[in-house]
């Protein structure tokens, strides 16, 4: 530990650092910019709701067709190349949704919006984890919660937009403009050289393809810790969905709360998460990853099972804080998990958890529905209880350590 307190980063390697902190702040405002107006895409072109409903979906879509081909394109062009090759191309199929004619159009370019967001993602934590190995220290929350921030900012930013009538076409235009050449500045202050480079146990031989040279009991136990840390992904995205899916109609329809009231669920979980992830790197580096993500579900259950044995707007707004606060680390240590997992090429474990994590959000909203249509929305809620003991019990799949002391 004292080795882990005397290093120090070099100058290039904090600029590196603030090169993935941009990525992730560009990848969030993208997409947050255009959702203040969808409302007038759905009216200039003649959208039903479900019409509408059904081009978003192909944003998920996208992501689980291209999400498994970013190990590929890391391996190829390295995980700086993508990230920030990825968010120029981003800006641009967002700018394409300005100028679709139609909704075929708007669905196809929201398909390839969600495949090169899955794409970045995975390429932007894979050199984020490369940059967190040389610091010797986590600082992969704090990513995440830049990337909390991003999101809110592209919100408001597109909220301004829109409240000033700048046509959709200039105002998605000059973002990818501007966004695209802050993510080509950031591709400058990136860690050069392959992303195998740097692995605790070197790179791969040239050519090895990985399944074909783990003995059998290697690839189960691989496959094994791909599936445990799936579930931990899964719980993650299923308490994060709780809170942008259902906080709100939970509080105004279960608790008669009024409108503005109803939309502070949301902001609790989402604000007590953003200051976890970016207070959580020194929690995590005291305590480890495993500990943290198991007393994390543990704080989950308890504050959601408090919030819905004693319904009541404060003891709901309470429970979904506290939710985002036991969630906020859970994600990135799977990632970080999944991403040093022996004798699999960077990139490969991460890739897989982030499919898995995409599918959890994907079946989240409509399993809650089914159970609440069943039920009751409270009934229904008790998932994100179940989602935070899975976390508590599956936390031993995480190591103990969040990075080597080096």
């Amino acid at each position: 530990m004292t080795g882990q307190r005397l290093h120090r980063p070099t100058r290039r390697l904090r600029h590196a650092r603030f090169a993935v902190a941009a990525c992730f702040f560009l990848n969030a405002v993208f997409y947050a910019n255009l959702v203040p107006r969808l409302p007038e895409i759905k009216a200039e072109l003649g959208l039903s709701n479900s019409a509408l409903g059904a081009a978003l979906a192909a944003l998920p879509l996208g992501a689980l067709v291209a999400g498994l081909s970013s190990a590929a394109l890391i391996r190829r062009f390295t995980s700086a190349r993508v990230a920030t090759g990825g968010l120029v191309l981003l800006g641009l199929s967002l700018w394409v949704v300005a100028l679709a004619p139609n909704w075929p159009a708007l669905a196809a370019a929201l398909l390839v919006a969600g495949a090169l967001d899955a794409v970045v993602d995975v390429a932007q934590n894979a050199h984020g984890l490369r940059v967190q190995r040389l610091y010797r220290r986590s600082i992969l929350n704090g990513f995440h919660g830049i990337w909390s921030i991003g999101a809110v900012s592209g919100g408001l930013l597109g909220s301004l937009a829109a409240g000033l009538r700048i046509p959709l076409v200039v105002h998605l235009g000059a973002s990818a403009l501007v966004f695209g050449a802050l993510a080509l500045l950031a591709f400058r202050a990136l860690l050069p050289g392959d992303d195998e480079a740097d692995r605790e146990d070197g790179p791969l031989p040239t050519g090895e393809a990985t399944p074909a040279v783990v003995p059998a009991t290697g690839r189960r136990a691989v496959v094994l810790a791909l599936a445990a840390l799936g579930f931990l992904a899964a719980c993650g995205a299923f308490v994060e969905d709780a809170g942008a899916s259902w906080s709100a109609l939970y509080l105004r329809t279960e608790l008669a709360a009024g409108a503005a009231t109803a939309g502070l669920g949301f902001v609790a979980l989402q604000g007590a998460m953003t200051v976890g992830r970016l207070t959580g790197d020194r929690v995590v580096d005291r305590f480890g990853q495993r500990r943290v993500a198991q007393v994390g579900g543990a704080v989950i259950a308890g504050g959601m099972g408090l919030a819905l044995a004693l319904p009541s707007v404060a003891t709901t707004l309470v429970g979904f804080a506290l939710a985002g606060l036991g969630v906020a680390t859970l994600i990135p240590a799977v990632y970080h998990a999944a991403d040093e997992l022996p004798r699999l090429r960077r990139g490969t474990g991460l890739a897989v958890i982030n499919w898995l994590l995409r599918i959890g959000f994907l079946l989240s909203p409509p399993l809650i529905g089914v159970l609440a249509d069943a039920t009751s929305r409270r009934a229904a809620l008790l998932t994100v209880v179940a989602a935070g003991l899975g976390a508590l019990l599956l936390g031993g799949a995480l190591r103990s350590r969040a990075a080597a002391p080096g």
